[in-house]
């Protein structure tokens, strides 16, 4: 039976590259985890094992810390834009670069007090902790003509120990959960956001000023929404991000509902007052949906958040 080569990529995954950036003694860090793919003009190498078309993996990874010298990272989202613009334009058989980044946060460690230090430095500047659980997370995608920036985060889990309740929902034969009228909501967010910038002649978003809002209006949206389901807090963070950022204008959101159950306690002759929980692992309840501007369609992948 005759076959034909259906749609195909390639590249280097999971280059790992950390930018020192000196300004005198005080030091910044960029820690990114970058995912090169290209794609276009390929199918002899796939029909006849032809090299003519291909640029090694191993140029594209070198081109990432080469440009990270050359460019400087000043945003995921500006770094994986000079990478994809350079491979669509500097090799004429690549038509589409995809390039996805994840970045890992660093804070400063804070010195301390002049009356406790022994090593004599007035100040320092460039000691940091890794920060928090949550990874940022970017995807750019260039096709010579148009840009698709999609951002977001993953693995920061939140919690509300109260303001939630879940009850009136169906019920058969099988259920057995009772109807809960206090109860703690937590999960992990998994998101994604789309920009509404696409081509060279619009005004670029400010990207670390995006995610530092977008991560803002996320989690106040979360804290302040008294919750009658996950499904109504997840529309409310995506709402308030549309809402407050202009530059977006989708939003996509993986949200597993980190159970915690009461213990009972009545055993021990303990009464468990909404205090005691046991969080369970797995199984979870998994939500997830998209957020858009009304007007907008839809075009983050779902494959990119859910199982």
């Amino acid at each position: 039976m005759p076959t034909i080569l259906g749609q195909n990529q390639y590249g280097k995954a999971e280059n790992r590259v950390v930018k020192i950036t000196r300004d005198g003694a005080t030091h910044h860090i960029k820690d990114l985890n970058v995912s090169v793919s290209l794609s276009g003009d390929m199918d002899e190498v796939h029909y006849s094992g032809s090299n003519a078309n291909v640029l090694p993996t191993d140029t594209t990874k070198n081109t990432v810390y080469a440009f990270a010298k050359e460019y400087g990272i000043e945003s995921a989202e500006q770094f994986g834009v000079h990478l994809a613009r350079h491979f669509v334009t500097s090799q004429e058989p690549i038509r589409t670069a995809r390039i996805r980044i994840e970045e890992y946060a660093w804070e400063r460690i804070a010195a301390a007090d002049a009356n406790s230090r022994f090593i004599g430095a007035d100040e320092v500047k460039h000691s940091f902790v890794r920060k928090g659980q949550e990874t940022r997370l970017t995807q750019i995608t260039y096709d010579g003509e148009s840009w698709e920036v999609i951002s977001g985060l993953k693995d920061l889990v939140v919690m509300n120990s109260t303001n939630s309740e879940f009850w009136g929902f169906v019920k058969d034969k099988y259920t057995t959960l009772p109807e809960a009228y206090d109860r703690i909501l937590a999960t992990q967010v998994a998101a994604r956001w789309r920009f509404n910038w696409t081509d060279d002649e619009q005004k670029t978003p400010n990207w670390e000023k995006s995610y530092e809002q977008t991560r803002k209006h996320m989690l106040q949206a979360f804290a302040e929404t008294y919750s009658l389901s996950l499904q109504q807090t997840l529309y409310q963070m995506g709402s308030r991000i549309i809402n407050h950022r202009g530059e977006i204008d989708e939003v996509r959101f993986s949200l597993p509902n980190k159970h915690h159950f009461l213990v009972d306690l009545e055993p021990f002759g303990l009464t468990n007052d909404n205090e005691v929980y046991y969080a369970a692992d797995r199984p979870y309840g998994l939500i997830e949906a998209t957020v858009l501007r009304d007007g907008c369609t839809a075009k983050i992948p779902v494959d990119l958040t859910n199982l």
